[in-house]
């Protein structure tokens, strides 16, 4: 089934900042071409952040020196140029620099740190949030409940709860992230700019379906070029979006209107199924697994069990 065209493509070479435009870009194994290959590290906590902590991060935007190598990776990666919000350059060469820099800018001491090797899991543990670190970056008050986290397998709930990001890339949970124009028109009309850099996606998908498309293809496997990417879950929304950020400003009526409107979701997360090469302009084709009345009956049944899982587990999380 034909879907739609790609009409954007984007890579962000550092964790929470502002990324690069492209018209083609490579997907791998891990993710599309060195793709969040730098993270900043608050040296305080000895743990890689973000910027739903530190969102002065969010003023930001990196590029690469030049064209990252086909064989980048885990441990090997390109140097990045980071523009800061005062127009500030800074290389990744200079680390001294770059580090004094980023601590200034957040009024904590962190540091600029490449993606480490995948056997050095002890650089990609996290911290244990609490429940008011949960509510402070969703954006909840306390009489409302902590987000509804049950779309995610309980593997990868596992695994965010011992790392900070998946091991292998420093990007929330996920390897490719996929937003629709139609989702963009839709949420739009309920209130806020949906300008798509706010949301962070890797690929922008052109479609003339209305509502939230993305979300349909939930299960399904999507085609670009020579690219497969499996559609795994929706993506929650922390405050993020809401904040000012390079070519956009604050409006808190983004979020809402995805609260309101979208049950805090907006876009798909996806695995690669297979690598090749995607260009803006592709054609993008989607295929939906069938499912019967008994994979439908056991899939609500295992929905179930994770929510109640996931509720005991909120309990027991730290005030």
């Amino acid at each position: 089934m034909n879907v739609g065209t790609v009409v954007e493509l984007w890579r962000y070479p550092v964790k929470s900042m502002g990324g690069e435009s492209l018209d083609t870009a490579a997907v791998d194994r891990r993710a599309l071409h060195a793709d969040r290959m730098w993270a900043v590290r608050d040296l305080e906590l000895d743990a890689v952040t973000t910027a739903r902590r530190l969102p002065q991060l969010l003023g930001c935007s990196a590029r690469y020196v030049e064209e990252p190598a086909s064989g980048v990776g885990p441990g090997d990666v390109a140097d990045v140029v980071v523009t800061f919000p005062d127009g500030t350059q800074i290389s990744s060469v200079d680390r001294d620099s770059m580090d004094a820099r980023l601590t200034e800018l957040v009024g904590k001491h962190v540091a600029l740190v490449p993606l480490p090797p995948l056997h050095d899991k002890a650089a990609y543990r996290g911290v244990l949030a609490s429940k008011k670190d949960i509510r402070g970056q969703f954006g909840i008050a306390e009489d409302e409940p902590l987000p509804d986290l049950s779309m995610f397998p309980l593997r990868k709930l596992a695994e965010l709860s011992i790392y900070a990001t998946p091991i292998g890339i420093f990007a929330d949970a996920y390897p490719l992230h996929v937003v629709t124009t139609a989702s963009l028109r839709t949420m739009a009309t309920y209130g806020g700019d949906f300008d798509v850099r706010r949301f962070r996606p890797n690929i922008v998908v052109d479609t003339d379906v209305e509502g939230l498309a993305e979300q349909d293809w939930i299960g399904g496997t999507l085609h670009a070029g020579g690219v497969s990417a499996a559609i795994a879950i929706p993506t929650v929304r922390c405050t993020v979006p809401l904040r000012e950020q390079p070519g956009v400003s604050a409006d808190p009526a983004v979020v809402r209107s995805i609260s309101q409107h979208g049950d805090r979701c907006f876009g798909v997360y996806a695995e690669v199924a297979d690598p090749g090469t995607v260009r803006v302009g592709d054609a993008v084709t989607l295929d939906m697994p069938e499912r019967g009345a008994v994979a439908e009956s056991l899939g609500r049944l295992a929905d179930r069990f994770k929510r109640n899982a996931l509720r005991t587990g909120n309990k027991l999380l730290p005030r």
